[in-house]
Formats: structure tokens, C-alpha cells, sequence
């Protein structure tokens, strides 16, 4: 009798062992709607067509991105499948899009969608849905709020941070300037204007001598950038998208007004916006950035940029290098890379967003010295910093140390 109690102990022992083990592994596997154990389905919105279709590049160097990384063998063994739609910057249609990538394609998460009003217009339905809207395509402020918004987290330097950059520039170097305002009309372009008021303080009533906005759906904005030399300002602060800041560099040169000019971070490319507006119109140009630029030349035998070459000449070769948006997309990319790896084997919507709120010292291939990627629980702006640059021949040139705005949540 005591030996069949011992075999029926080792037996039950074992059972429990096994029932231990087989709830482990399960517990070591959980997904959400859009992972399985061979595939991490990830939605994305870009305006392909329309008025900031210059932007369509982060889209496309994003997909060569994660075809590189499944080429690698995937995210812990699984493959990226990458489901990209055209909005044409149109909110309306962002919500069409970002309903079908949710509800028909089912996928794990949104990354990346670009714009602010677009953005802004799916904001609500990713968080009722409590699908990740990772890492968005924008600088609003307003992404940095995770008490009201825990599905929604942004990526890049916040516009209103990146204002007042330019506004103690301009107090410690103008203090006596006038300056002229040139704004998208939407909460990008009103997010630009407060953190330069912001910045300015009690000057900005005497020194700001005129605001204009124009329209997304504006064919020009010559008659724009006429008001605005009319008003007498020796100071530009150039909040457009690409194709509008190209014109506007133009128009400036054809009618002879040589303001201090600011054009904000997301208009720096050489590529989409410095070359078309003709290098010579853009000399003193000044911005800021946080990313390397592949056109200058102290970056030439830098590793980094080496690795970026050697990932577009396999899996983008067409890409145009000096277009500042492939390198954005490029370490965006590896920042949705750093996040997935982290999550392990626990796909879940809300394991996704933890993970995200929880990268210290991160710094992608790409990024300025001394930039680094950070986040926490109440902390959803990634990056913070920036440097200031200034246009000179065919390139930008780095000056000063790594700043931080004011703003943050």
C-alpha cells in the first residue's frame, strides 16, 4: 500500500509539475488582435497624394525598413507585415483609413500616421478602440497626454519646444527685431505660433508685428509672403510643410526680402525643400534638428551613416538621400523595432503602450550626439532635444550645443 501511495505522490508530483510548465509557457505566449507566433501586423497612414505628399518618403522608407528587419529574420521570430494607406493629408479620410486598418485588417497597432490634423482626427477612436496610435508623424503638444490619451504617444521634438528654441535665439540675438509670422492654419501651425509666443514672453506683443495663415488647400502663397514684407519685419518665423516653404524661400529672393529667416524643423529637408526652392535663395536659412543630415560632410565616415547607406542601397536604393524625411523614417522605424523586441513574447495592445513608456537612453542609428530617446509613464514625448543649424552652400551647418524647450505634457 505505501508504494502505490508513493507512485500515485510521483505521479500527482508530476501532473502538477507538467500543469505548472504548460500554464508557464502559456502564460510566456499572450496576443492581442493583429500578432500571432509568426506575424506583428502594423497600420500606417501616409499622404501619398495630396499637399504634403513630400512626406509619402517616410511611408516608403519605413516598408524597406521592416522588410530589412523580416529579411533578418523578424521581430523574437516574427515577421513585420507592414499595411500602408494614402490619406492624401485629408482628416476625413485619415478616419476612413485608420477604421479599415482597425476593423477589416485588424492590425496589432497604428504607427507613424503623419500630420496633425489627421492624427487629431483619430485621436478619440484609437483610444475608445485601445489600439496603440504609436509614435505619430507630428510634434503637436497635445500627444504628449497620457492621463486623457494613453493610447497615444508622439515621437519628434514638440513644436511648441521647438519655438521657443528660436525665441531665445532671437531675444539674445534680436532683441529689438520685428517679426512676421507665416502659419499652416490647423493645430500644427497654432502650436508653432504659442511656443514662439511663449518663448518671447512680455515681448511678444511689441515684437511680433504681424501673423498670417494660409490654407493646406492654398496653390500658393505668394500673396502671403507680399503681406508679410509689407509689414515691415526684419524677422521670419516660416511654419509651413514642404512645398509651401519652398516657395516661400523662392518668393522671398524674387522680391527682394532678406529677413533673419526661421523655417521650422519639419521643412529642413535638402532634399523636398532646399534644393527645389534653389540653394541660393536659402543661404542663412536657420532651423534646428535632431538627426544626422546625410549631406554633411562631417557625418561622411560616421558609422551610422554608413549603416544607413548600406540599408537603402539594398532595400531602397531610389530613395533620395539628401531628403531628411528617409533618415526621420529610418529612426523612427527602429524605435517601433526597439519596442516590439522588448515586448517579448507578450503581444499585447497594452503591453505595446508599456513597453513604449518605458525607454531610457535609447539612441536609434541616426540621431545628433548627445540626443537620446526617453519616456516614462507620465512622459510620452520621446525626444526633446534639438540643435540649432544654419543653411550655408549646399548644406546645413550645426552651431551651438544640444537644447531643451520648456514644454512638456
Amino acid at each position: 500500500m505505501p508504494v502505490l501511495n508513493l507512485r500515485l505522490g510521483a505521479i500527482s508530483a508530476a501532473l502538477a509539475l507538467l500543469a505548472i510548465s504548460s500554464t508557464s509557457a502559456l502564460a510566456q505566449k499572450k496576443y492581442d488582435t493583429g500578432a500571432t507566433d509568426t506575424e506583428i501586423k502594423i497600420g500606417n497612414i501616409m499622404p501619398y497624394s495630396g499637399p504634403a505628399s513630400a512626406y509619402g518618403v517616410i511611408g516608403k522608407t519605413e516598408e524597406a525598413y521592416f522588410r530589412k528587419i523580416n529579411a533578418e529574420g523578424g521581430i523574437n521570430g516574427r515577421k513585420i507585415n507592414f499595411v500602408s494607406y494614402d490619406d492624401a493629408y485629408s482628416p476625413p479620410k485619415t478616419v476612413e483609413q485608420a477604421r479599415k486598418l482597425v476593423e477589416s485588417d485588424e492590425v496589432l497597432l497604428i504607427f507613424n500616421s503623419l500630420g496633425t490634423p489627421p492624427n487629431s482626427a483619430i485621436q478619440k477612436y484609437m483610444n475608445q478602440k485601445k489600439v496603440p496610435q504609436l509614435f505619430v508623424a507630428t510634434g503637436a503638444t497635445k500627444w504628449n497626454d497620457p492621463k486623457e490619451f494613453p493610447w497615444t504617444m508622439g515621437w519628434q521634438p514638440n513644436y511648441q519646444s521647438e519655438s521657443q528654441i528660436y525665441a531665445k535665439y532671437i531675444l539674445k540675438n534680436y532683441p529689438n527685431g520685428k517679426i512676421a509670422i507665416l502659419y499652416q492654419n490647423d493645430d500644427y501651425g497654432k502650436d508653432y505660433v504659442k511656443g514662439l509666443k511663449d518663448g518671447l514672453g512680455s515681448k511678444a506683443a511689441s515684437m511680433i508685428v504681424i501673423e498670417d495663415s494660409y490654407e493646406v488647400s492654398e496653390p500658393t502663397i505668394d500673396t502671403h509672403i507680399v503681406k508679410l514684407k509689407a509689414s515691415g519685419a526684419d524677422i521670419f518665423f516660416n511654419v509651413t510643410t514642404p512645398k509651401f516653404a519652398a516657395q516661400a524661400i523662392k518668393k522671398n529672393m524674387e522680391i527682394g526680402w532678406k529677413p533673419v529667416h526661421f523655417l521650422n524643423n519639419v521643412s529642413a529637408s535638402i532634399g523636398s525643400v532646399m534644393k527645389p526652392a534653389g540653394f541660393e535663395n536659402g543661404q542663412g536659412i536657420i532651423s534646428s534638428a535632431y538627426l544626422k543630415d546625410p549631406t554633411d560632410p562631417q557625418w561622411k565616415d560616421d558609422a551610422a551613416m554608413k549603416a544607413w547607406n548600406e540599408f537603402l542601397d539594398k532595400y531602397y536604393p531610389e530613395a533620395n538621400r539628401a531628403d531628411g524625411s528617409v533618415m526621420y523614417a529610418y529612426i523612427v522605424a527602429q524605435g517601433l523595432e526597439h519596442v516590439l523586441k522588448a515586448c517579448g513574447d507578450d503581444l499585447t495592445r497594452a503591453n505595446v503602450m508599456k513597453q513604449a513608456a518605458n525607454i531610457k537612453n535609447f539612441e536609434p542609428r541616426g540621431l545628433l550626439p548627445g540626443v537620446k530617446v526617453n519616456t516614462s509613464a507620465t512622459d510620452f514625448a520621446p525626444l526633446s532635444q534639438l540643435q540649432l543649424m544654419r543653411f550655408k552652400g549646399e548644406t546645413w551647418e550645426l552651431f551651438g550645443e544640444v537644447l531643451s524647450g520648456d514644454v512638456g505634457g
